[in-house]
C-alpha cells in the first residue's frame, strides 16, 4: 500500500535528498533550498510504502506576467517502484494541495523524446505544451542526459479548467502526419519531415521513439538528428498555434497529436 503524504519537515526533506541522488547520481538540491521553498509556497508530496519513501514530486512558487503558479520543478521515483502509477498519484496530491492554495497552473518540463514521460504529462493529467526550450539546462552529466542537447517541453497543467476537471476527450480522426519515418541500414527508425506544411489542418501528428535512451546507446549521430529535427518541427507548430495534447502509442513507434490551442477551453469550470 503506498500512502501519498505532503513533506514539510528537515527529516522527510532528507529523505527527499537521498531519494533524489540515487535516482540521479548527482548532488541533490540543497537542503536549505527545498526547506526555504516549502516555507514560502513550494510543495512537496513523497510516496511512502510504510515509513520508506519510494518517490516524490518537489514544486516551488513562480511568478511570471504578472501570473503567479506551481512550478513542479523535480519528480523521482525509486527504481523498484516505477510503472505502478505512483507518479500520477503524486502530482494528482500536489494538484489538490495547489488548488487548495490559489493556484489554477502548475508547469514542469520533460523531454520531448522521453515517451514514458510524455505519456504520463499529456495523456494522463492532461497536461499541454506549447513552449520549447531549446538545451533547457545546458550540457547535462548524467547518465539520462549526456550526450545531447538538454531540449524540453514546458507542461502547463491548467488545474481548474475544463479541459482538465471534466477529462475532455478531444476527437483527433484525419489527424495529418507532418513526418515519417523509415528504417536505417541499422533496421533503426530515422525521421523524415514532410516538406512544405501549410498549417492549416485541425490536428497533426509526429512520431518519437519508444526507447529513445536504447536509441542513444545504438547509434548517439541517429539521436542527435531525432533531437534537432523534432525540434524544428514542433517549434514551427507551437508557433502555429498548436499545442501537443496526447501521446499514442503506435506498433514501432509513438507519436504525439497537436491542436489549436484555441481549440481547448482552458478558463475555470464555470
Amino acid at each position: 500500500m503506498i500512502d501519498i503524504r505532503e513533506i514539510k519537515t528537515i527529516e522527510q526533506l532528507e529523505q527527499v535528498q537521498q531519494l533524489e541522488f540515487d535516482v540521479w547520481g548527482m548532488p541533490a538540491i540543497p537542503l536549505h533550498q527545498t526547506l526555504t521553498a516549502v516555507k514560502n509556497g513550494g510543495i512537496v508530496v513523497g510516496a511512502y510504502q510504510e515509513d520508506k519513501l519510494v518517490g516524490f514530486s518537489y514544486g516551488f512558487s513562480g511568478f511570471r506576467q504578472g501570473k503567479s503558479y506551481l512550478c513542479s520543478h523535480m519528480l523521482g521515483i525509486d527504481e523498484k517502484y516505477r510503472s505502478l502509477g505512483i507518479g500520477e498519484k503524486l502530482k494528482y496530491k500536489q494538484r489538490a494541495i495547489a488548488i487548495d492554495r490559489g493556484y489554477d497552473l502548475m508547469v514542469w518540463t520533460f523531454d520531448p523524446l522521453e515517451t514514458r514521460n510524455a505519456y504520463l504529462n499529456l495523456s494522463k493529467l492532461k497536461g499541454i505544451c506549447y513552449t520549447y526550450i531549446e538545451n533547457c539546462y545546458g550540457e547535462m552529466q548524467d547518465g539520462l542526459n549526456k550526450g545531447l542537447p538538454s531540449d524540453r517541453f514546458e507542461v502547463s497543467w491548467h488545474l481548474t479548467s475544463d479541459y482538465v476537471v471534466n477529462d475532455t476527450v478531444i476527437e483527433v480522426a484525419n489527424a495529418i502526419p507532418v513526418a515519417s519515418c523509415e528504417l536505417t541500414k541499422q533496421g533503426l527508425l530515422c525521421l523524415k519531415i514532410t516538406e512544405n506544411l501549410k498549417f492549416t489542418e485541425d490536428f497533426y501528428t509526429l512520431p518519437v521513439p519508444k526507447d529513445f535512451q536504447a536509441l542513444k546507446v545504438q547509434n548517439p549521430s541517429l539521436a542527435l538528428d531525432w533531437r534537432f529535427k523534432t525540434r524544428n518541427i514542433l517549434k514551427q507548430l507551437f508557433s502555429a498555434g498548436y499545442t501537443a495534447i496526447l501521446l499514442q502509442q503506435q506498433e514501432y513507434f509513438n507519436e504525439y497529436v497537436l491542436v489549436k490551442k484555441a481549440a481547448l477551453n482552458l478558463e475555470g469550470v464555470n
